[in-house]
């Protein structure tokens, strides 16, 4: 049955279709405030950029332009797709400082469990990220 047949259906608040624009506005909301925290508070982040890697500053600051702009990128249908794949390489790109905070136990003022659930979080979030990137057809 189509939506133009089953009205109800299609305004039920319940349904996918509904939620997915608003699940897409709260991921691209979370990143974009993330990337711009990268940029008012950047020492939380710099402290947990494994040691191994050069220039943990400037490796903040791209991540959290990387960010922002994904973030940018899910509200636009023409970017979304784009923005989809960039965001889940860049989940995939930060797991390395998500476990060095795990590991050396950089608590930032978080209990110590908290740094071991970021982890699967990780996962949560890619997924999210791919659901949110599903175009709906409506428009956004």
């Amino acid at each position: 049955m189509t939506e133009a047949a089953n009205p109800v259906q299609s305004r039920d608040s319940n349904s996918p279709q509904e939620s997915r624009p608003w699940s897409r506005m709260a991921c691209a909301l979370l990143f974009i405030i993330t990337g711009i925290w990268h940029f008012v508070q950047p020492r939380p982040f710099i402290a947990i950029v494994p040691a191994m890697l050069p220039f943990p500053a400037a490796i903040v600051y791209v991540t959290g332009a990387w960010e922002i702009l994904g973030g940018i990128g899910l509200l636009t249908r023409r970017y979304r797709k784009w923005a989809a794949i960039a965001l889940v390489a860049l989940l995939v790109a930060v797991f390395p400082a998500n476990i060095n905070m795990a590991v050396n136990h950089i608590t930032l003022g978080l209990p110590e469990p908290v740094l071991w659930l970021r982890l699967p979080l990780q996962f949560v979030l890619i997924f999210w990220v791919l659901a949110a990137s599903r175009d709906t057809g409506g428009s956004q």
